[in-house]
């Protein structure tokens, strides 16, 4: 059998497959960090992706794409000065979450790399940072992770957005993993291992909400 790649997230070596589809597409569920991941095989190519996101009708006059997002940007103003500043990561097609918080009083800039591709966004810090179902597309969490910590001020709060997988039993069936552009899967233990490993302490004020504190 192909020995399948490290991790995406930590790079612990993996062997053994968690699940697999008719297709076949191989899952593998990491030792130390949990994380689910899609074998690189499996993944949809660029275009494909693209096409997929295009197909998104998410916007502002969606009132129940707006309590949706809600779900993050509630506990995100509660955990942030007045006036701070941010930037959502991952916008998508619609800055609606950035205008949500830019509207409650925190000025709040909008990247996403096929849809807002802003580079200079990245070169800035932020007080707070913004993940609403962005980390489940992401091939390489390892190199995104580094650069979410780059964009903190000390102190500041990232706030991440994704469906934390279950028990084992129902995995096969989750209508989320059927999304062919979702290849990485979260936890609160994944969640946990990613404070850890960046020094950051973490909460949960929501379900699928984690909320990410920089030290400073």
């Amino acid at each position: 059998m192909k020995i399948p790649a490290p991790c995406p997230l930590c790079g612990a070596p993996l062997t053994d497959r968690y699940y697999t589809t008719a297709k076949p597409e191989n899952y593998f569920r990491c030792p130390d960090c949990t994380l689910i991941h899609l074998d690189p095989s499996g993944r949809l190519s660029l275009p494909e992706e693209r096409a997929r996101y295009d197909l998104h009708r998410n916007d502002s006059g969606d009132e129940g794409y707006v309590q949706f997002l809600r779900r993050l940007a509630d506990p995100m103003i509660e955990s942030i000065r007045p006036g701070a500043r941010g930037l959502d990561f991952g916008c998508g097609p619609a800055p609606v979450l950035s205008d949500l918080l830019t509207s409650a009083g925190f000025p709040c800039a909008a990247y996403d790399p096929l849809f807002c591709p802003d580079v200079s966004l990245l070169s800035r810090r932020y007080d707070f940072v913004t993940c609403s179902e962005v980390v489940e597309h992401v091939h390489e969490p390892a190199l995104l992770f580094p650069l979410l910590q780059r964009l903190l001020m000390p102190g500041g709060v990232l706030g991440v957005m994704t469906r934390f997988y279950g028990d084992d039993s129902g995995f096969a069936t989750w209508w989320y993993r059927r999304d062919p552009t979702h290849v990485c899967f979260y936890a609160e233990p994944t969640m946990r291992w990613i404070a850890d490993h960046y020094g950051w302490s973490v909460s949960f004020p929501r379900s699928d909400v984690a909320l990410f504190r920089s030290p400073g």
